[in-house]
This record gives C-alpha cells, sequence and structure tokens, in this order.
C-alpha cells in the first residue's frame, strides 16, 4: 500500500459528514476504495540537479522543500514540474540589480510523503553547501490526510521558513493545495480531506507570515481550475499533471520572482 493511499484512509476517522452509522459506513467503504488505488511513484530523474539557461552564468539558486509535490510526482520530466517551470519562467527575466537572469540552478531536497514535521531535515540540507536564494515549500497535505492538528503542522512550518530566513535565504510557500479536488477519492470523503486541508491551510497562511515568508494560498488561487478541468490532474487522479503543475507555478510566480527580484520572462 503506497503512502499516499494509507495517510487517505486515516482521513475515513472523521465523520463531520456522518452523522449516522450508516454515513460513517460510507465513509469506511470510500477509504478502503482510495486505499486500494494504484498511485504515482516519485521519479528517480527528478531527484537530480539542473540548471536551465547559460551554464557558464552565475545563477539564481532556486529549492525547492516539502512533498511529493516539490518533487513534481505525478510527471515524468523535470521542465514539467512546479519548479522547473519556475525556473523557465525565471532565466532571462530581467534581474533588479540590472541585466538578465541567465541561468537559474534548481535542486529539491523534497521527499514524497512528508509532513510539515519533516521540514527541518530539509532544511538543513538545503543550507549546506551554497545558499540557495529562493526557496520554495509545497507541504500540507499529507498532514492534512494524517490529522495532524493545524496549529502544530502550522508551527513546524513556520519554525522552517524562519530558520530560512535567519540564513537569509528568501521563502516563498504554497499552501496546502485543494484535496476536495482529488478525483482519485469519492464523495463524501472528499468533502472531509477538502475541508482539513482548508483547516491546514489557514493555519499555514498565519505562521507563515508571522515567520517573515511569503505565502500563496493554492487552494483558493488555483482549486477552482483544479474542480473544472479533469485534465489538471495526472492519471492516478491525486497528483498534478505537467497542467497541473503549470497551474501551481504561474499562481507562485509573482511572490516567487518578487522574492528573487526578478521580472520573469513570459511566453
Amino acid at each position: 500500500m503506497s503512502s499516499v493511499a494509507r495517510r487517505i484512509g486515516k482521513a475515513a476517522a472523521i465523520t463531520l459528514i456522518a452523522g449516522t452509522v450508516g454515513g460513517a459506513a460510507l465513509l469506511a467503504a470510500e477509504a478502503v476504495v482510495a486505499r486500494s488505488r494504484r498511485y504515482a511513484k516519485p521519479g528517480l530523474g527528478l531527484a537530480l540537479r539542473t540548471t536551465v539557461g547559460a551554464d557558464n552564468a552565475t545563477p539564481l539558486r532556486l529549492v525547492m522543500l516539502g512533498d511529493s509535490a516539490a518533487l513534481g510526482v505525478g510527471v515524468d520530466r523535470v521542465a514539467d514540474t512546479v519548479g522547473g517551470q519556475l525556473a523557465t519562467l525565471l532565466s532571462g527575466g530581467e534581474s533588479g540589480k540590472g541585466g538578465p537572469v541567465q541561468a537559474v540552478a534548481l535542486s529539491s531536497v523534497g521527499v514524497a510523503g512528508s509532513r510539515s514535521s519533516d521540514l527541518a531535515t530539509q532544511v538543513a540540507r538545503c543550507l549546506l553547501g551554497d545558499r540557495p536564494d529562493v526557496a520554495v515549500i509545497l507541504v500540507g497535505g499529507n498532514d492534512a490526510i494524517t490529522l495532524r492538528r493545524p496549529a502544530d503542522a502550522a508551527a513546524y512550518l513556520g519554525a522552517a521558513v524562519r530558520r530560512l530566513r535567519e540564513a537569509g535565504v528568501e521563502v516563498v510557500v504554497g499552501t496546502c493545495p485543494d484535496l476536495g479536488a482529488a478525483r482519485a477519492i469519492a464523495p463524501p470523503l472528499r468533502q472531509v480531506v477538502g475541508f482539513l486541508g482548508r483547516r491546514v491551510a489557514r493555519a499555514q497562511v498565519r505562521a507563515v507570515h508571522a515567520a517573515g515568508g511569503a505565502v500563496v494560498d493554492l487552494a483558493a488561487e488555483t482549486g477552482p481550475v483544479f474542480r473544472a478541468d479533469p485534465n489538471t490532474l495526472s492519471v492516478d487522479r491525486y497528483h498534478p499533471s505537467a497542467d497541473g503543475y503549470r497551474v501551481w507555478a504561474y499562481a507562485l510566480l509573482p511572490s516567487v520572482a518578487h522574492a528573487a527580484g526578478v521580472t520573469p520572462r513570459l511566453p
């Protein structure tokens, strides 16, 4: 059983919309179906570092932290991940210091299945060697479906943001996405995990602001697109597709570009 399936199964313990034994039984049955599904797994190639743009230029260093979204689970090419699409949009943009950004050095220390409590290890890894200029954190979904208290999850996230800011790294956080758009989960369980995700996202916004980071509410800004367009999800109907990651990248772009001091190159 995949880690995603196990986490979705735990969400069935919440009976927010199950006021009767029959309602609880329905949630339990849907959790069994969700657990039996096959979910996308991380592609080995997506963990590698890459540089977008001219190799001989001093690069803008962009690092991704978090869960499967930071790795791009659901797609086969680095260019289709959130980080890859952000790197492409930033490469060739105009730097506030004068002249173009000729290269973006992209790396990821994210781990599929991570919760906010796992960020401390990822922060330590990304601060080894050359410090990143901008860190993008995508986390929260696994906190929601494993029933982590939103305040606890947000506290771990806030601590990670604060540590990065103290190291001189600009930080942009994409909150827990709209789990209610995941077609791999049947209603009414889908509505339950969507509710849990929104609680986590609200706590994340407060924690990130308090820690000095920038935050983008992915559920609010991109949830309607995911709900309306099934092509934003990969074949497992849970993780985003290349189109879905593109939607996220464009939602994150203004905050990431501002943090990097770059006017991005738009197609």
